[in-house]
């Protein structure tokens, strides 16, 4: 027999798939016991929950029949919290249920309702949706329910948290009483517990994969950061692990608008996912992560649940989740179905506690690590450069033809060094972090960050000077003297930031980052500190910038072991000169 299920359509579909053993909560949901019985199942995220729930749909909707009726009103209905996890339990009961000839409709906020109803009354086998626009086709009498043999309710903690409910009432009270329903949430509170006692009868409570242990196939990692080098630490993680795919989680839009922006700049394929999408921007970032045009997805918590994305290796928590459960679902976009995946949360030093705190109550026990260092990167970039498959696939006669000449041309080390940095300029820059659990490196003060705003009257930390590069591993001649200082027209009110202000000011004067030195965020304005060597020629070449923003200019020579000048004030003349000169061309 079948480990899954004993209808042929349905066995001929999973082994198609290479589904060879049910996961535990697939196992338990098709066990001979349950057929025929309302469920009430608990089980974590990325644990098979839509494909256990679909062949369970079957013991209902075919029994061992291998096709489905004519389509007419629908038979089975799941109803989901958000139009991602629907559309997903679409795509997945739509292989599941190809050989039996399903037809199948999702209706989900967003998309056209018209073609919705449509495709309703052209009739379905199944519906998946969302309960606002589920409840608006019944009150419209597009969704006829009234031959519903079976419902799912998924995620139905996510789905009470959004403020559902009603919805939900009022559509399983629309439904025929002797309808089964299967009702799957990764928690059961108080508040689902009295759904199912008042819509199910004699439910078998279903548990799954919970307790102390946490998801055995996610390894947790918590990474110790300045606040300030968050950005910076995600960019090596990416590095370090080269997923397929990468989800970094940021507690607001905000945050995910600078992050995407940041790490675009850095030169990753970067997509963002968050409520203030259309639909349409949404499937678009979805459709770009599948097909591979884009690696790493930036999202708020709206992909935390129901997003199952092909090759997610890793998760990032950017920011350190509100709660245990936030932490647990968006952990559990990695680690799915059998695959191994690491689970990073960037914890800054002060937040450590709380940090602890929210593991302790998740029963996992992270590996505690400073965040990867350049080196650390680099050593893997060489591994891989070396293991590299173009460096094993046979040549073309054309391609020895060439090698031989630019060998004899060049010599066989500056070809290979060439080859290097061609490799190398494909892959996106290695940031240098500091650990907070380690002392220091000599020379580089520890800042005093603060995660407060700072009182009135006092310099925020951003504005203070710490003696130090703005931005680690800065230049040797960052505080030096001899060198010039510049000033951009931009400050914090226009977002600055030196994480994306450098990569910008590099381009402009095809600096390197060890010419810059301090970097200076003011309200309206942004000075950085150019070494005596780099200077001239940057001057030079952002005169040839006319027209163009920001505006970049200079302000004049920096003085032995003094700082940048004051934000605001009158310019001196020689910076009244050079702004003129820089118009004039």
């Amino acid at each position: 027999m079948n480990p899954f299920t004993s209808n042929p359509s349905l066995t001929l579909a999973l082994e198609e798939r290479g589904y060879l053993e049910p996961t535990p909560v697939q196992a338990a949901v098709t066990a001979p016991e349950t057929w025929g019985r309302d469920l009430l199942v608990s089980a974590q995220t990325g644990s098979g929950k839509t494909v256990a729930y679909g062949i369970a749909m079957a013991q209902t909707l075919l029994g061992d029949v291998p096709a489905l009726p004519p389509p007419g009103a629908p038979l089975a209905l799941v109803v989901a919290p958000t139009r991602e996890l629907a559309l997903q339990v679409e795509r997945e009961l739509s292989w599941l249920y190809r050989h039996a000839g399903a037809r199948i409709c999702a209706c989900v906020g967003g998309m056209d309702a018209q073609r919705e109803r449509r495709a309703l009354q052209s009739g379905v086998h199944l519906v998946v949706g969302t309960p606002g626009r589920l409840r608006d086709h019944i009150e419209r009498r597009a969704l006829d329910v009234s031959a519903l043999a079976i419902v799912v309710l998924d995620e139905a903690d996510e789905m009470l948290d959004l403020g559902f409910r009603e919805d939900l009432e009022f559509m399983l009270a629309a439904m025929p009483a002797e309808k089964r329903s299967l009702l799957f949430s990764a928690t059961v509170p108080k508040a689902i517990a009295t759904l199912a006692r008042s819509y199910q009868r004699d439910a078998m409570r279903i548990e799954v994969e919970r307790g102390k242990q946490g998801h055995v196939d996610i390894e947790y990692r918590a990474i110790r950061i300045y606040p300030q080098e968050s950005e910076a630490a995600v960019v090596n993680l990416l590095r370090l692990v080269e997923s397929p795919t990468a989800i970094v989680f940021c507690n607001t839009r905000e945050a995910v608008r600078h992050l995407s922006a940041t790490l675009a700049e850095r030169g990753f394929s970067v997509v963002t996912l968050s409520g203030e999408l259309s639909q349409h921007e949404r499937n678009q970032a979805m459709q770009a992560l599948r097909n591979g045009r884009s690696r790493v997805l930036v999202a708020t918590d709206v992909a935390a649940r129901g997003i199952d994305l092909p090759r997610v290796g890793i998760v990032i928590h950017a920011d350190l989740p509100h709660d245990v459960e936030t932490l647990q679902h968006r952990s559990g976009r990695t680690g799915r179905a059998g695959n191994k995946g690491v689970s990073a949360v960037l914890t800054p030093f002060g937040r450590r506690r709380s940090a602890e705190r929210l593991f302790t109550e998740a029963g996992v026990q992270p590996v505690w690590v400073g965040p990867p260092t350049a080196a650390e990167v680099r050593a893997l970039d060489a591994e891989r450069f070396i293991a590299d498959p173009a460096l094993a696939e046979p040549a073309s006669e054309d391609d020895l033809e060439m090698a031989r000449r630019l060998i004899a041309e060049r010599g066989a080390e500056d070809v290979a060094a060439a080859l290097v940095r061609l490799w190398r300029a494909r892959l996106p820059a290695i940031e240098d972090v500091t650990d907070p659990g380690e002392r220091p490196p000599a020379g580089r003060p520890r800042p005093v960050y603060s995660e407060r705003p700072a009182p009135r009257g006092r310099v925020a930390p951003e504005d203070r000077d710490y003696s130090r590069p703005a931005r680690p591993g800065g230049g040797k001649h960052a505080l030096g003297g001899g060198g010039a200082w510049f000033r951009i027209d931009v400050g914090r009110a226009k977002g600055a930031d030196p994480k994306w202000l450098l990569p910008m000011i590099c381009r402009a004067g095809g600096l390197t980052k060890a010419d810059i030195g301090t970097i200076r965020v003011f309200d309206h304005e942004t000075k950085f500190e150019v070494s005596a060597e780099a200077a001239g020629k940057f001057t030079a070449d952002i005169k040839k910038r006319i027209g163009e923003t920001p505006l970049i200019e200079p302000l004049g020579p920096s003085r032995e072991g003094g700082t940048a000048p004051r934000a605001g004030g009158k310019p001196d003349k020689r910076t009244r000169q050079a702004r003129k000169a820089q118009r004039d061309g």
